[in-house]
């Protein structure tokens, strides 16, 4: 199995704001990502910043032109951003896959009409077995309100009891943007981890590469967190443009 995390940046490219965008320019960012997903073949990708339809990129949905340019079968967008009016906003996680999503749910952190986060908890039917998967997106600004967002992740996943025994379901996957480094102990990363640890082995990819911001990456903020269940065989930052 092969799988992807990446923040789309709401189709903008490298540009610093999407609305500065045509809609020329905002269909050829998709192309370029659907080409991305075509040469990595990913089976189940986690994307966040995707747009369902909001007036800064002229309304397009997002994942609709990146599901049909990259051939995905299967997809899911759980909107955890949205404002009625005249400046529409709808936005937030989805996964694309190439394997039946068996169920998906997606859950906001708050109400906020802008800047609003949340994750999305989903399960992939692949071959005879079920893959869970949480794919989520923290606030960039505050260490307080990641944690409290981690919080909330953790007794979501408390509550569906997930432990490494035949009785319960397999651990999920969790990756995703979580806007802060894997190093700082009274952060977010490290604070999920903690936790998961408690019910079962996890493993954080990457351990040490870059992935922002695009231009010239310094930071790792994206990871993907990794259950006892699963022998990793590769990881890597993908660099693309």
């Amino acid at each position: 199995m092969r799988l992807l995390t990446l923040n789309i940046a709401h189709g903008r490219g490298l540009s610093l704001y999407q609305g500065f965008h045509s809609l020329k320019n905002i269909h050829r960012n998709l192309d370029r990502i659907s080409h991305l997903l075509r040469r990595l073949r990913p089976d189940i990708v986690a994307l966040q910043e995707v747009d369902e339809r909001s007036h800064w990129n002229k309304h397009v949905n997002l994942l609709d032109q990146i599901q049909r340019g990259a051939a995905y079968s299967h997809g899911f967008l759980g909107v955890h951003n949205r404002r009625n009016g005249r400046k529409q906003l709808a936005y937030g996680n989805a996964i694309l896959s190439h394997h039946p999503i068996h169920s998906s749910e997606s859950i906001p952190f708050g109400i906020k009409s802008l800047g609003e986060k949340g994750y999305i908890f989903a399960e992939v039917e692949f071959g005879e077995d079920v893959v869970s998967l949480v794919n989520l997106h923290l606030d960039f600004k505050s260490r307080r309100v990641r944690t409290e967002q981690v919080e909330q992740i953790i007794d979501y996943l408390d509550a569906r009891s997930f432990r490494e025994n035949d009785s319960r379901p397999i651990a999920p996957i969790i990756c995703g943007d979580f806007n802060t480094s894997s190093k700082k102990q009274q952060d977010a990363v490290q604070h999920l981890l903690e936790h998961v640890r408690r019910h079962t082995n996890y493993q954080i990819f990457p351990e040490k590469a870059p992935t922002f911001p695009a231009h010239f990456p310094k930071w790792g903020l994206d990871f993907v967190l990794v259950p006892a269940a699963y022998e990793v065989l590769s990881c890597r930052v993908v660099r693309s443009y």
